[in-house]
This record gives C-alpha cells, sequence and structure tokens, in this order.
C-alpha cells in the first residue's frame, strides 16, 4: 500500500487487551503487514487485534523459542520487526527503521534499544536501559534457541544498531512484576529440567548473593532509587527461586522412576 514500508511486524499475545490496541497503533499505517499470533487468549485480545489486521492467528505456546519461530515464518516480508503487545515504536524509530532498511545491504538484523518503565517510571539503570535488544532481521537469517524461557537469538550475519528506542511499559507495577517473577523462575527451572542442566544449591547461591550487587551497585541501580532496590532485590531472587522450583521437580522425576 502506499506510503507503507515491506516490512512485517509481528506480536505475540495472551490476555493482552489493555495493551494491543497502543502497540498496533505505534505500526498501523507505517508497516504493510501486521501478524498477531495469539495464545489463546480469554479476552478480547484477538478482536481487538483484528482492527488492525486481518492476520490474527491463534496457536498455543508451549515452549518461547519454537512458538517466536513460528510466528516469524507467517511473515510475508523479508524483514521482520518483533514487538511484544506492551510495547510500541516511537515515531523516531521508525524514521530510522525505514532509512535502514531503505539503504541497508550490510545487516542482516539490528538491535534496538528498550526504554523500561516500572509503573510510571522510566528505569534509566539497572542494566535495564538501553537494554538493546535484536528486533529487527530478516527472518531467514534469524532464529531464537528453542527453550521455555529467555531463549538467546542467533543470527546468520552482521548485527547492525540502531538508537532510537523501543516503549516497553511492561510491568503496570510492583505486583505484576512480582508475578512475572513467579512465572519467569517456573520456567527458568522446566528449562534447566528439559535441557539436563546440572545446578547445585552452592552455584544457586553464589548467583543469588552476586545478582544484588551487580545491579545495585555495578549498574548503577541506586540512581534509580526505591525502584532500583526493588529489581536488584527480585534479581537476586530470580536465582534462589528457580532452584527452589529445580529441585522441587527434580525430586518428583525421580519419585516417579522409582515408584
Amino acid at each position: 500500500m502506499p506510503g507503507k514500508i515491506p516490512l512485517s511486524v509481528v506480536v505475540i499475545t495472551k490476555n493482552e487487551a489493555a495493551n494491543i490496541e497502543e502497540c498496533l497503533s505505534s505500526v498501523n499505517n507505517w508497516a504493510d503487514e501486521i501478524v498477531v499470533v495469539d495464545d489463546e487468549s480469554s479476552d478480547n485480545t484477538r478482536e481487538l487485534a483484528a482492527n488492525f489486521t486481518n492476520k490474527v492467528l491463534i496457536k498455543k505456546m508451549d515452549n518461547e523459542g519454537k512458538h517466536r519461530n513460528w510466528a516469524y515464518s507467517q511473515a510475508r516480508n523479508e524483514w521482520v520487526l518483533s514487538l511484544d503487545a506492551d510495547e510500541k515504536v516511537t515515531e523516531e524509530l521508525k524514521t530510522e527503521i525505514s532509512a535502514a532498511l531503505e539503504g541497508n545491504n550490510e545487516f542482516s538484523g539490528f538491535s534496538i534499544p528498550l526504554r523500561n518503565y516500572l509503573g510510571d517510571y522510566w528505569v534509566r539503570y539497572s542494566g535495564w536501559y538501553p537494554a538493546s535488544k535484536l528486533r529487527l532481521f530478516k527472518k531467514n537469517k534469524f532464529k531464537y534457541e528453542e527453550v521455555e524461557v529467555h531463549p538467546r537469538a542467533f543470527l546468520d550475519g552482521k548485527e547492525g544498531h540502531l538508537t532510537k528506542d523501543i516503549i516497553h511499559k511492561g510491568y503496570p507495577d510492583l505486583e505484576h512484576f512480582l508475578a512475572s517473577l513467579n512465572r519467569q523462575t517456573t520456567l527458568e527451572a522446566i528449562k534447566w529440567i528439559n535441557t539436563d542442566r546440572k545446578m547445585s544449591l552452592g552455584r544457586s547461591i553464589w548467583r543469588t548473593m552476586d545478582r544484588f550487587p551487580r545491579s545495585y551497585f555495578r549498574k548503577k541501580g541506586y540512581k534509580d532509587g526505591f525502584y532500583g532496590f526493588m529489581i536488584a532485590f527480585f534479581a537476586s531472587l530470580y536465582q534462589i527461586m528457580s532452584y527452589a522450583k529445580y529441585r522441587e521437580m527434580k525430586l518428583r522425576l525421580t519419585r516417579k522412576e522409582t515408584a
């Protein structure tokens, strides 16, 4: 369509009715394809998304990396921009992406800074900014590791770096942050089980003790005030919570095998 660039924006959703309209509005009338892959939402996420695109697909997520790779394969364009439903693209970033794709004959993908918010607070330190991630890529040159949580990104080719931000409003408050921590530590433990990772209590305790000073002091989380303290504390808690769940899962598996 006139005025639109040959780019597929791919968004993964699960009960994102509160966020999906703002996300898709930020790329509507700019990218010539929007693909929404919905993980069986129980709210009206799909109905809201259908106001922006006729490509709303339903697929249950069983593995984050595998799910994302499948979603990107549904794009018709060579170039894909991967967004989460609680993210949006700034006008400055749209201009930068358009120029990068028009003049690019060198890179297979580009990292983009994420401006992360906790509530209405922009977290500038704590390792949260710029926190650039590989989000713009040629779909046949990119793949995620097919694991449950925090999959690694693999790019076949050279990576460029953009300077304008994706706005990420991932945590409306600390309650949502803590709920996410609980969910992600469960997935982390499952990943360790499925990949036969050997994790000891001693190693887990070391990681727990290391993460707080790394976030709060080395990454200057103290400059983020109370939120910086909580981010560092939760980063530390992530390690021991993951281990505790991993240990329980291992014990349950052992009991099944000996029953």
